[in-house]
């Protein structure tokens, strides 16, 4: 067993970790935060969703497009199958993180319990005729892929907090900064890194 710890506090005053004091945006209001989140999980529309194995404990993602927010922008609700190995992992254990990137390194993580809903006029009210390619027709007038089929259902999460890095600047921009400090060795202030806290994901599902 290492004992190897990380305490790498003497730095001559400075930060440790010069990236994300630089980036660490706390000014930003909650209700900006949240604008911010909810523009940049609409522009990836699809994340990865983790969850764990019940059996082995390991954990596993899987690429899931948002179908929906409710809620405010708290809960993020997912087609599945209910026949799928992902709703046993969530039946025995709901926590779930959704983690999105797009191509310039933008990124949002976001932490919270999920739930599996087959209410039909929930999924009728999100369905979309595309996921009949992902379920498939088995031919006997039931599992057809259609609004009716038991098999759709709807995975929803419910945020309980989130971390996110999006940026204003362009993309030459971020390479001059990039550039900057290589050159200087000052952290490159490229992104607006955010958190929102449980407390704030409550106030926004009650408001």
């Amino acid at each position: 067993m290492s004992n190897t710890t990380f305490s790498n506090t003497d730095t001559a005053g400075k930060p440790a970790d010069p990236y994300t004091c630089a980036n660490k945006d706390t000014a930003a209001t909650t209700q900006d935060k949240f604008d911010a989140l909810d523009k940049f999980v609409g522009a990836c529309k699809f994340g990865m969703m983790t969850t764990r194995d019940q059996t082995s404990g390991k954990l596993i993602s899987r690429c899931m497009a948002v179908a929906a927010e409710e809620n405010n922008g708290v809960d993020y609700l997912f087609f599945t199958n209910t026949e799928s190995h992902k709703t046993d992992e969530l039946k025995s254990d709901p926590h779930v993180n959704i983690a999105f990137l797009d191509s310039s390194g933008q990124w949002a993580s976001v932490a919270g319990t999920a739930s599996i809903e087959t209410e039909r006029g929930l999924v009728k009210k999100y369905y979309s005729p595309t996921l009949r390619a992902w379920m498939g027709d088995l031919g006997d007038g039931t599992h057809d892929g259609s609004t009716n089929d038991p098999r759709i259902g709807i995975i929803r999460v419910k945020m309980t907090t989130a971390t996110y890095a999006v940026t204003d600047r362009t993309i030459l921009g971020r390479v001059a900064e990039v550039a900057k400090g290589i050159v200087t060795g000052e952290q490159a202030n490229v992104n607006k890194i955010r958190e929102i806290t449980e407390d704030e994901v409550k106030a926004r599902r009650s408001a």
